[in-house]
Protein backbone atom coordinates (compact mmCIF):
# COMPACT_ATOMS: atom_id res chain seq x y z
CA UNK A 1 0.00 0.00 0.00
CA UNK A 2 1.34 3.44 -0.89
CA UNK A 3 0.75 6.81 0.75
CA UNK A 4 2.09 10.34 0.66
CA UNK A 5 4.19 11.60 3.55
CA UNK A 6 3.72 14.90 5.35
CA UNK A 7 6.79 17.13 5.66
CA UNK A 8 6.99 19.17 8.83
CA UNK A 9 7.15 22.93 8.96
CA UNK A 10 5.91 25.77 6.83
CA UNK A 11 7.58 28.52 4.87
CA UNK A 12 6.72 32.17 5.36
CA UNK A 13 8.27 35.40 4.21
CA UNK A 14 11.69 36.54 5.36
CA UNK A 15 11.24 38.32 8.68
CA UNK A 16 8.12 36.31 9.54
CA UNK A 17 8.52 34.35 12.78
CA UNK A 18 7.49 31.17 10.93
CA UNK A 19 10.50 31.54 8.62
CA UNK A 20 13.03 30.15 11.13
CA UNK A 21 15.00 27.47 9.28
CA UNK A 22 12.23 26.94 6.69
CA UNK A 23 14.40 25.74 3.83
CA UNK A 24 16.15 23.30 6.12
CA UNK A 25 12.73 21.96 7.17
CA UNK A 26 11.62 21.68 3.56
CA UNK A 27 14.79 19.90 2.51
CA UNK A 28 14.78 17.54 5.45
CA UNK A 29 11.07 16.86 5.04
CA UNK A 30 11.19 16.20 1.32
CA UNK A 31 14.41 14.19 1.43
CA UNK A 32 13.41 12.03 4.37
CA UNK A 33 9.91 11.49 3.09
CA UNK A 34 9.83 9.19 0.06
CA UNK A 35 7.12 10.12 -2.43
CA UNK A 36 5.59 6.67 -2.31
CA UNK A 37 6.58 4.49 0.60
CA UNK A 38 6.65 0.72 0.71
CA UNK A 39 8.71 -1.69 2.74
CA UNK A 40 11.25 -2.10 -0.07
CA UNK A 41 11.95 1.61 -0.55
CA UNK A 42 11.38 3.11 2.90
CA UNK A 43 15.07 2.95 3.81
CA UNK A 44 16.35 4.50 0.59
CA UNK A 45 17.48 8.13 0.71
CA UNK A 46 16.73 11.04 -1.56
CA UNK A 47 19.66 13.19 -2.61
CA UNK A 48 19.30 16.94 -2.97
CA UNK A 49 20.56 18.04 -6.39
CA UNK A 50 19.69 21.72 -6.20
CA UNK A 51 17.74 24.57 -4.65
CA UNK A 52 16.19 27.05 -7.06
CA UNK A 53 14.22 29.90 -5.53
CA UNK A 54 11.23 28.29 -3.82
CA UNK A 55 11.84 24.84 -5.32
CA UNK A 56 14.16 22.00 -4.34
CA UNK A 57 15.18 19.19 -6.71
CA UNK A 58 15.96 15.60 -5.66
CA UNK A 59 16.93 12.24 -7.10
CA UNK A 60 16.44 8.82 -5.54
CA UNK A 61 16.50 5.17 -6.51
CA UNK A 62 13.47 2.96 -5.95
CA UNK A 63 13.79 -0.75 -6.67
CA UNK A 64 16.91 0.01 -8.73
CA UNK A 65 15.11 2.62 -10.87
CA UNK A 66 15.92 6.33 -10.89
CA UNK A 67 13.22 8.77 -9.78
CA UNK A 68 13.68 12.54 -10.01
CA UNK A 69 11.38 15.02 -8.34
CA UNK A 70 11.06 18.61 -7.22
CA UNK A 71 8.95 20.12 -4.50
CA UNK A 72 7.84 23.28 -2.78
CA UNK A 73 5.77 24.32 0.22
CA UNK A 74 3.21 27.14 0.17
CA UNK A 75 4.26 30.73 0.75
CA UNK A 76 0.80 31.37 2.21
CA UNK A 77 -1.84 29.01 3.65
CA UNK A 78 -5.37 30.23 4.41
CA UNK A 79 -8.44 28.52 5.83
CA UNK A 80 -10.28 28.19 9.11
CA UNK A 81 -8.63 25.05 10.46
CA UNK A 82 -7.27 24.30 13.92
CA UNK A 83 -4.40 22.12 12.80
CA UNK A 84 -3.10 20.81 9.55
CA UNK A 85 -0.31 18.50 8.46
CA UNK A 86 2.43 19.32 5.96
CA UNK A 87 1.41 20.81 2.64
CA UNK A 88 3.48 20.60 -0.54
CA UNK A 89 3.50 20.17 -4.32
CA UNK A 90 5.67 17.64 -6.17
CA UNK A 91 6.52 17.20 -9.85
CA UNK A 92 7.97 13.75 -10.52
CA UNK A 93 9.75 11.89 -13.35
CA UNK A 94 9.80 8.07 -13.36
CA UNK A 95 11.62 7.26 -16.63
CA UNK A 96 11.51 3.47 -16.15
CA UNK A 97 7.70 3.69 -16.07
CA UNK A 98 7.61 6.31 -18.85
CA UNK A 99 5.84 8.72 -16.48
CA UNK A 100 6.99 12.33 -16.66
CA UNK A 101 5.87 15.63 -15.12
CA UNK A 102 3.46 13.95 -12.72
CA UNK A 103 1.97 16.74 -10.58
CA UNK A 104 0.65 15.98 -7.09
CA UNK A 105 -0.54 18.14 -4.21
CA UNK A 106 -0.39 17.02 -0.58
CA UNK A 107 -3.06 18.88 1.42
CA UNK A 108 -2.07 18.19 5.01
CA UNK A 109 -5.58 16.82 5.56
CA UNK A 110 -7.95 14.29 3.96
CA UNK A 111 -9.94 15.82 1.13
CA UNK A 112 -13.74 15.70 1.26
CA UNK A 113 -15.14 12.84 -0.84
CA UNK A 114 -16.90 13.98 -3.99
CA UNK A 115 -14.90 17.19 -4.29
CA UNK A 116 -11.99 18.13 -6.50
CA UNK A 117 -9.04 20.43 -6.08
CA UNK A 118 -8.64 23.46 -8.31
CA UNK A 119 -5.22 24.82 -9.18
CA UNK A 120 -5.08 28.36 -10.60
CA UNK A 121 -2.02 29.49 -12.57
CA UNK A 122 -2.05 32.72 -14.57
CA UNK A 123 -5.84 32.91 -14.55
CA UNK A 124 -6.25 29.36 -15.88
CA UNK A 125 -7.94 26.70 -13.73
CA UNK A 126 -6.77 23.08 -13.61
CA UNK A 127 -9.06 20.53 -11.87
CA UNK A 128 -7.40 17.68 -9.98
CA UNK A 129 -8.95 14.47 -8.67
CA UNK A 130 -8.46 13.45 -5.06
CA UNK A 131 -7.34 10.31 -3.30
CA UNK A 132 -7.23 10.70 0.47
CA UNK A 133 -4.89 13.60 1.23
CA UNK A 134 -3.40 13.81 -2.27
CA UNK A 135 -4.67 15.49 -5.44
CA UNK A 136 -3.49 14.44 -8.90
CA UNK A 137 -3.86 15.83 -12.40
CA UNK A 138 -6.40 13.84 -14.41
CA UNK A 139 -3.95 12.53 -17.03
CA UNK A 140 -0.53 13.05 -18.62
CA UNK A 141 -1.87 15.80 -20.89
CA UNK A 142 -3.15 17.74 -17.84
CA UNK A 143 0.21 17.20 -16.09
CA UNK A 144 2.06 18.67 -19.10
CA UNK A 145 -0.32 21.63 -19.30
CA UNK A 146 0.13 22.40 -15.60
CA UNK A 147 3.92 22.14 -15.79
CA UNK A 148 3.94 24.46 -18.84
CA UNK A 149 1.82 26.99 -16.95
CA UNK A 150 4.07 26.72 -13.88
CA UNK A 151 7.09 27.52 -16.05
CA UNK A 152 5.39 30.68 -17.33
CA UNK A 153 3.62 31.72 -14.12
CA UNK A 154 4.55 33.72 -11.05
CA UNK A 155 2.34 31.98 -8.52
CA UNK A 156 0.00 29.05 -8.20
CA UNK A 157 -3.08 28.90 -5.97
CA UNK A 158 -4.44 25.54 -4.80
CA UNK A 159 -8.01 25.40 -3.49
CA UNK A 160 -9.41 22.36 -1.73
CA UNK A 161 -11.99 21.21 0.81
CA UNK A 162 -11.17 19.05 3.81
CA UNK A 163 -13.25 16.11 5.00
CA UNK A 164 -14.60 18.53 7.65
CA UNK A 165 -15.74 20.91 4.87
CA UNK A 166 -13.00 23.44 5.62
CA UNK A 167 -12.06 25.42 2.53
CA UNK A 168 -8.33 26.04 2.11
CA UNK A 169 -6.30 28.13 -0.28
CA UNK A 170 -2.54 27.69 -0.56
CA UNK A 171 -0.35 30.02 -2.59
CA UNK A 172 2.92 28.72 -4.04
CA UNK A 173 5.54 31.00 -5.56
CA UNK A 174 6.89 29.69 -8.85
CA UNK A 175 10.27 31.42 -8.64
CA UNK A 176 12.89 28.81 -9.50
CA UNK A 177 10.39 26.31 -10.95
CA UNK A 178 11.88 26.30 -14.46
CA UNK A 179 15.46 25.80 -13.23
CA UNK A 180 14.42 23.02 -10.83
CA UNK A 181 12.45 21.34 -13.63
CA UNK A 182 15.44 21.50 -15.99
CA UNK A 183 17.60 19.97 -13.24
CA UNK A 184 15.34 16.96 -12.62
CA UNK A 185 14.93 16.47 -16.37
CA UNK A 186 18.70 16.36 -16.83
CA UNK A 187 19.16 14.06 -13.83
CA UNK A 188 16.63 11.58 -15.26
CA UNK A 189 17.66 11.97 -18.91
CA UNK A 190 14.34 13.51 -19.93
CA UNK A 191 14.51 15.49 -23.16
Amino acid sequence: MAFMCHPAGAVGKVGDARYEWPMRRVLISLSLCPMVVSASVAAQDSRLIGIFGNWSAFVRTEAGKKVCYMGSVPDKETGEYERRGGTFVLVTHRPSERRFDVVSVEAGYTYKEGTEVTVLIGGQGYPMFISGAVAWARDAKADRAMVGAMKRGLEMVVRGTSSRSTLTEDTYLLSGFTAAHATIAKACGVK
